[in-house]
């Protein structure tokens, strides 16, 4: 496979987008280039106010959920979705760089329900309550 951020970035975009445009998003390429950390590359699935951001240098890094100006990261969702953190499949570790896009299709699939069909107000309540715990938990980052 290649390793050109944009190309792994979209094959693994491939892998998540049946889901998300089952549930009404839409595909958007970010931004791509060469950086002092090596080739990324980012995109996002964006249906009215909220959006699933998510970016790849070596692997699948940053993903994070929107809605209107609030944010929370992936870690932060499923330390307020799931009781034990370990039962989280993204990030997940491998050799294989789409791996990162599978792990994070089953957590969308498992754990998401309130991104990608819930009402505003429940997504909003959920980051409110990722957030105050990931003040709690050491080691998140808020």
């Amino acid at each position: 496979m290649s390793k050109d951020a944009q190309t792994v970035l979209e094959r693994g975009s491939e892998l998540i987008r049946p889901l998300l445009l089952r549930h009404g998003f839409a595909y958007r390429r970010l931004d791509s280039g060469e950086s002092s950390g090596g080739r990324f590359a980012s995109a996002e699935f964006k249906r009215e106010s909220r959006r699933l951001e998510y970016h790849f240098r070596d692997s699948l890094g940053m993903v994070s959920y929107h809605i209107d100006s609030h944010s929370m990261s992936h870690q932060e969702y499923m330390s307020s979705v799931l009781r034990n953190l370990n039962a989280s499949h993204y990030p997940g570790f491998s050799s294989d760089p789409l791996d990162g896009f599978r792990h994070l299709l089953l957590d969308l699939e498992e754990h998401c329900v309130e991104f990608l069909e819930g009402s505003d107000e429940v997504l909003r309540q959920r980051v409110e309550d990722a957030l105050r715990k990931s003040h709690i938990i050491p080691g998140i980052q808020g």
